[in-house]
């Protein structure tokens, strides 16, 4: 049975974006079955009674040195510069991504790295707003695809999906992101939180973190 790993993430949360990049690029998680479910990380905040970590005092200045540091040490595209908008409201493309995934599963992970980038990298925070995104949903997809995503959009229960999502995430222990639920190769389970936490992962996993170099520093 290969490794399996659901990965729990929100394009506005930088880690997440950082953790996207790496299980899809680094050779480390090549032999892993990955689910990718998007979450709303304000809604996890809230299901935690969790304090936004802006809101902590010089919690800020840490988390943008975090964020370089780990962007640099995986070679993930990102800007050094903060994007304007962070914190964004991310509610609704993490919803888009959610219907998405139900009905262009393989559409997923390409429009959330294009998302992905265009914020944390280009520094748009329009890519996060309907017209933004619907623009890259369109590109991928089509417009008569994209269209149908993007309706499920104006159902008043529509954000019950998020929620649910967001719930799951809650009830596997997750109080921030990214979450990884992970599954060896024996069925034995596991869950870690952070980008700082990928060795004790691949460790959990029984994968070869020496395939990457940029793994040293978790080792």
């Amino acid at each position: 049975m290969a490794p399996k790993i659901t990965f729990y993430f929100d394009v506005g949360s930088p880690f997440s974006c950082i953790a996207f990049h790496v299980l899809r690029m680094s050779p480390v998680f090549a032999t892993c079955e990955i689910a990718y479910v998007p979450v709303s990380i304000g809604n996890l905040f809230q299901l935690c009674q969790n304090t936004p970590p802006i809101a902590v005092k010089n919690k800020l200045q840490w988390i943008n040195k975090e964020r370089i540091y780990w962007a640099r040490r995986f070679q993930v595209p990102m800007s050094e510069a903060i994007p304007k908008g962070f914190p964004a409201a991310t509610a609704n493309v993490q919803l888009a991504f959610c219907f998405l995934a139900t009905k262009f599963p393989e559409k997923l992970v390409p429009i959330v790295e294009k998302i992905s980038r265009g914020f944390w990298e280009d520094g748009n925070a329009d890519v996060l707003t309907e017209p933004g995104f619907s623009a890259v949903f369109e590109s991928e997809l089509g417009i008569e695809n994209a269209k149908r995503v993007l309706d499920e959009l104006k159902d008043t229960e529509a954000p019950a999906l998020l929620h649910e999502r967001t719930q799951e995430a809650f009830n596997s222990g997750a109080f921030g992101l990214p979450w990884f639920d992970c599954v060896d190769d024996q069925g034995a389970k596991e869950s870690f939180w952070g980008v700082d936490h990928l060795g004790r992962l691949a460790d959990f996993l029984k994968l070869d973190a020496n395939l990457d170099k940029s793994f040293q520093v978790l080792l």
